[in-house]
């Protein structure tokens, strides 16, 4: 937190929570924006969470999701993040992100966003 702190410098508009992941202790309905980057898959209750998130947006609110399915056999496939989501009753665009510019090199797993 000391890091991020730091790193906002004198931006005093920008707040910073402790808390879990899965169920954050923020307003429902008053956010534009939840993006969260490789944190979906490792969490138990991936429909519940979505559920969660999705109510923290206002309305015209987006999701974004950068997951992966990792050669490890760990992550979840884009295929089934859609398929989470559709399941909110939210319609999912994917978009893959494999160009080694990214990642800085080639990669051999499936990286990817999901806005939705």
């Amino acid at each position: 937190m000391a890091r991020a702190r730091a790193k906002a410098g004198d931006r005093s508009a920008l707040g910073f929570v402790v808390a879990d992941a899965g169920d954050p202790p923020l307003t429902e309905g008053a956010y534009d924006v939840v993006l969260c980057r490789h944190v979906l898959w490792a969490l138990p209750d991936q429909p519940g969470v979505l559920r969660r998130w999705i109510r923290l947006l206002g309305e015209g609110g987006r999701l974004l999701l950068v997951e992966g399915s990792w050669h490890t056999g760990a992550g979840l496939t884009a295929t089934r993040t859609a398929a989470l989501l559709r399941d909110t009753g939210r319609t999912p665009t994917t978009y893959r992100l494999d160009d080694p510019v990214y990642w800085g090199g080639p990669i051999r797993d499936e990286r990817y966003l999901v806005v939705a």
